[in-house]
């Protein structure tokens, strides 16, 4: 099968994207630790976050919750104001809740199935601890990698087939590295849009070549433009929670600080509750 495509250059191409890849790998402050806790903060914040806005927070947060008994002992509250920024409050909720759990364990689940028991946590988010912090024999499929597979492949991938050429690719017992270096590869070289083949230690067992119709677009894992954000339902609840960051909001300001009608406010102020992200206090919205 085409998918598996990667994987027919044995040895070689692991060899070939790691001396690509190694002397440049990007200075990003979770590839200096294999702590599962690290990884696994700055692995949610990069699920719909770049890594240039990640890194300080990342700092931030572990200068402030450096274990996960010190994220569940803090109030909600107080890791929504520090994830301000960031975006989408929901990752910062679902790390507060698994660092409940797993303080409340005891240990930190060290496997794919314990790994998935936390919320927020998905099959990308598991493997990735499973190889960054414990370097265990497991292939990541994030957009990155997701794109070089399916350009190789030549063609678009189902979820199930980019999963299957990413183990078939994986190296056995140099996870970590190869892992790094291919999504290093997607994104310095594979990348969206003037994609750099004739430098790219992959280019001979590429089917695509930066020639015909891109069998990216489409593919399983690769991102696609997101939903337009100024007015959106995003935009409004953002403000909403940079607001709360400073003080509690009245319920008649929800529409101004929200910047939008107030059926609209109401009816988010009201979804943000549900979500657990803000509670009611008298006539005001606050942070839990």
């Amino acid at each position: 099968m085409e998918c598996f495509a990667l994987a027919r250059g044995g040895s070689k191409h692991s060899t070939d994207v790691l001396r690509w890849g190694m002397p440049r790998l990007r200075d990003l402050p979770w590839r200096q630790t294999r702590e599962p806790w690290a990884i696994l903060v700055s692995e949610v914040m990069l699920q719909q976050t770049q890594a240039p806005r990640v890194v300080p927070k990342w700092h931030e947060f572990m200068a402030s919750y450096p274990t996960p008994g010190s994220c569940a002992q803090a109030a909600l509250g107080d890791v929504l104001r520090l994830w301000q920024g960031l975006g989408y409050p929901r990752r910062a909720r679902n790390l507060h809740t698994a660092a409940t759990q797993i303080a409340d364990a005891g240990e930190f689940p060290s496997s794919l199935e314990t790994l998935l028991r936390l919320p927020g946590v998905g099959h990308y988010t598991a493997r990735a601890v499973l190889t960054f912090a414990f370097e265990a024999d497991a292939a990541v499929v994030d957009t990155n990698i997701a794109r070089v597979l399916a350009r190789v492949a030549g063609r678009r991938l189902t979820p199930k087939q980019a999963q299957a050429a990413a183990d078939a690719a994986l190296p056995p017992g140099g996870s970590w590295a190869w892992n790094q270096c291919l999504m290093d590869l997607g994104a310095a070289l594979c990348r969206p849009t003037s994609p750099q083949c004739s430098a790219c230690p992959l280019r001979s067992r590429c089917a695509w070549r930066g020639t015909g119709e891109d069998p990216a677009l489409g593919s399983a894992g690769v991102s696609t433009r997101q939903a337009r954000f100024d007015g959106s339902d995003r935009q409004a609840r953002g403000r909403l929670m940079k607001a709360l960051v400073a003080a509690p909001v009245a319920h008649d300001r929800l529409a101004v600080v929200m910047g939008c009608d107030a059926d609209r406010a109401a009816r988010l102020a009201a979804d943000m509750h549900l979500e657990g992200l803000v509670i009611t206090a008298g006539l005001a919205v606050e942070l839990p």
